[in-house]
């Protein structure tokens, strides 16, 4: 077996467990924080330039669905992500080599089918949803354009995935600041210099999305490491692929479940009107930013796992789980305080709609207090599946987040119809989810896993 030089930055099996979990996690927090805060000036921009309308249409069944379509493939595709840190870990050149490219290959092939999907089936899938009237039409053409780029948003997270599974996070947060700047100028440019409205706002996201994956495959080109990007290089192993899929497809099933419920809720939203779509979508960019913080802690304890997984080190991945907890549970109160604090005042930088304002402010105060059972189900979720027990995971979000709340949705919301009702969804299906992965991790199967079993195949 040919080993990989690592490099003491990219090297997460040495050292403090805490200090390098802490600067791993750092590039990945502030890419994901900068792209809130896009998300952010996004939605300033279309409620300032373009209306109320347009936040809803942009904001609401669309946010939702591309969340939940693309966030499906990109959860698929996180299995090669684990398999590549685990390979890494274990100092197997020639399988990384191969990973990556089956990884790529298949991302490829994702964002075609992606794109055949959205175009054809955009307006279908709104109606749906029940999307109000008033902003169907914006609804619908957001999303053609959109999954018109849907190659270059799977090949970016792809190679991003690629290089955080070796340890580099750093370079992933630079491409995606500056396509995030990118994007900012552009919706500038299109919306309030050239009028086109929500299109406008579509085109600057898809021409973002262009450069950012442009420029994660030249860094993944120029690499001198065995995962270097060539296209002489592209393959499409089967039994790496496999094992890819054996923890790719449950994290897919869970985000596709989780996406399904989002999708009941947000049609239970879009029966209470625009105002209160309006308001569940300005609710999402203003704790956007802890969202994504805490996104990013399961992905720093992910890799960390599956890196120190891969070189045998289950005293390593065990510490992993007890730092990250304290780390990111410390990090969910300071969030929840500030958002609590300042949420009201900020809110209305968004929009003069004192209507969205106070609804956004219900929605809210029934979110934040219960954070903390989030950060449970993300790091213990990003430990497992770093291991590469996936489908338990996978089994225990699937029923205590998602069928929860279908079932939720068809007794409570229909007896009790209102937003309170939809908001109490949520909190109550994390606290049983997080409960439950606490007790499954304290069992301790995980720990008899073998990396021979996981990628090591003949």
């Amino acid at each position: 077996m040919n080993k990989t030089n690592k490099s003491e930055l990219q090297d997460l099996t040495t050292g403090s467990i805490a200090k390098k979990l802490i600067f791993y996690f750092l590039p990945i927090a502030a890419g994901t924080i900068f792209q809130q805060l896009y998300n952010a000036v996004d939605a300033f921009i279309v409620s300032k330039y373009v209306g109320t309308e347009a936040l809803a249409a942009v904001g609401g069944s669309v946010s939702t669905l591309t969340n939940v379509i693309v966030g499906f493939f990109v959860a698929l595709a996180s299995g090669a992500t684990v398999i590549i840190a685990q390979l890494y870990g274990a100092g197997d050149d020639k399988r990384l080599s191969r990973a990556s490219h089956t990884a790529i290959v298949f991302c490829v092939a994702c964002g075609a089918f992606l794109t055949l999907l959205g175009v054809t089936l955009a307006r279908q899938l709104l109606l749906v949803m029940k999307t109000p009237a008033d902003t169907l039409a914006d609804a619908t053409s957001y999303l053609r354009i959109y999954f018109g780029g849907s190659i270059f948003t799977l090949l970016f997270n792809i190679g991003s995935g690629i290089l955080r599974a070796v340890g580099d996070s750093r370079r992933p947060f630079i491409f995606l600041m500056v396509s995030c700047v990118c994007n900012i100028i552009l919706d500038l440019f299109f919306v309030r210099s050239m009028g086109l409205g929500v299109p406008g706002v579509a085109i600057a996201t898809v021409i973002s999305q262009v450069l950012s994956a442009v420029l994660v495959l030249i860094i993944l080109s120029r690499s001198k490491e065995s995962y270097a990007f060539s296209f002489k290089k592209l393959c499409f192993d089967i039994p790496l692929f496999k094992r890819m899929m054996f923890i790719g497809v449950p994290n897919g099933l869970q985000s596709l479940m989780y996406g399904s419920s989002n999708l009941l809720i947000q049609s239970g939203v879009n029966e209470l009107g625009t105002v209160v779509v309006a308001s569940w979508a300005l609710s999402g960019k203003v704790d956007g930013f802890y969202w994504a913080s805490i996104n990013a802690a399961g992905i720093a304890v992910m890799n960390f796992a599956g890196q120190n997984f891969g070189a045998g080190r289950n005293d390593r991945v065990k510490d992993c789980g007890r730092t990250g907890m304290k780390l990111f549970m410390g990090m969910t109160i300071g969030f929840s305080t500030v958002i609590l604090l300042i949420a009201q005042k900020v809110l209305g930088i968004f929009t003069d709609d004192q209507a969205v304002i106070e609804t956004t402010w219900i929605v809210i105060k029934f979110f934040v207090p219960y954070y903390f059972s989030w950060t449970i189900i993300e790091v213990l979720s990003g430990l497992l599946r770093g291991v590469g027990d996936a489908v338990t995971p996978t089994v225990i979000c699937g029923i205590g987040i998602a069928a929860f709340r279908v079932v939720w949705m068809f007794t409570v919301f229909r007896i009790w119809h209102g937003l309170t009702s939809l908001c109490l969804a949520y909190p109550a299906s994390w606290v049983v989810t997080g409960v439950t992965l606490i007790i499954y991790y304290r069992m301790g199967k995980w720990q008899r896993r073998r990396m021979d079993n996981e990628v090591h195949i003949a």
